[in-house]
């Protein structure tokens, strides 16, 4: 998991050229779930800013986190320029004092996180009664023969290409991860799970430019991941439908629980360098 979350950067403008944005459906389920104006958020693991641009947007004070450098410069050239950027891993943030935000939220980049000490990290970061927010899902072609003759085609190279639960829930639960972990965390209550409906049609060029954005193909040797890709596009029309569902998990940081002690968050210190 660890190659496949480092894997990103060298496909930076890929990234932000195919990958599909957010929309503002999303902000709006954020905030109605917060019940109040939110005023300050952090992102982790931004990626090149594709929720940045529509939480930032909203009129939110944003700090976006990433730690891989080409996608940060990536980031940079997208969003206001008000929105502060830090280049810094998750299990590096620490809150200075009295610092703590209404809004964290992970698009699409929680389960790049290390399971230990994940919730109580995130309650550190969230003032009493703030509101956590993880958002994403897989891209899936709507044609079941289309996706069946990419699965055929891509086999000799990958069974599948899309991240397993971190905690293995069956796909056909109710409740998905990371709800799974927030409903057993002490940290947070109020649990939510909200699907946003999304279908889009593209190239197969575009949809191929997407497929080598997906961590999967990444790491895969060079010449065997433009096998892979070659050998899809020749399988698929011209024009392609894709669902892009977004499942949005939402919960409350306790009040009255106090993160400060919360087991592997160091104390405060001076936040990473740019």
């Amino acid at each position: 998991m660890t190659e496949r979350a480092l894997s990103f950067g060298a496909m930076a403008d890929a990234y932000e050229r195919f990958r599909p944005g957010y929309p503002p459906e999303l902000f709006d389920r954020v905030t109605a779930y917060a019940g109040h104006p939110l005023r300050t958020a952090l992102e982790i693991g931004a990626g090149t800013g594709k929720a940045s641009r529509l939480f930032a947007g909203r009129g939110l004070t944003l700090t976006a986190t990433e730690p891989d450098a080409a996608m940060l410069a990536e980031l940079r050239r997208h969003v206001p320029a008000d929105v502060r950027t830090r280049r810094a891993a998750f299990e590096e943030l620490r809150p200075a004092p009295g610092e703590a935000y209404g809004l964290v939220y992970a698009a699409a980049s929680l389960h790049w996180t290390a399971p230990e000490g994940r919730w109580a990290r995130v309650a550190a970061l969230l003032e009493p009664g703030g509101v956590f927010a993880s958002f994403g899902g897989p891209v899936r072609l709507a044609d079941p023969d289309v996706e069946e003759a990419v699965r055929a085609a891509r086999a000799p190279f990958l069974e599948s290409h899309e991240v397993p639960s971190p905690d293995g829930t069956p796909p056909e639960d109710a409740m998905q991860w990371p709800g799974t972990e927030l409903r057993r965390s002490e940290w947070f209550t109020d649990v939510q799970q909200e699907v946003i409906a999304d279908r889009l049609t593209t190239s197969a060029q575009a949809y191929v430019g997407y497929l080598s954005t997906v961590s999967a193909y990444l790491v895969l040797p060079a010449p065997q991941r433009e096998q892979a890709l070659a050998r899809i596009g020749r399988v698929l029309p011209q024009t392609v439908e894709i669902a892009a569902d977004i499942t949005v998990h939402l919960a409350r940081r306790r009040i009255g629980v106090a993160a400060a002690t919360a087991e592997g968050v160091a104390p405060p210190s001076t936040p990473a360098a740019p």
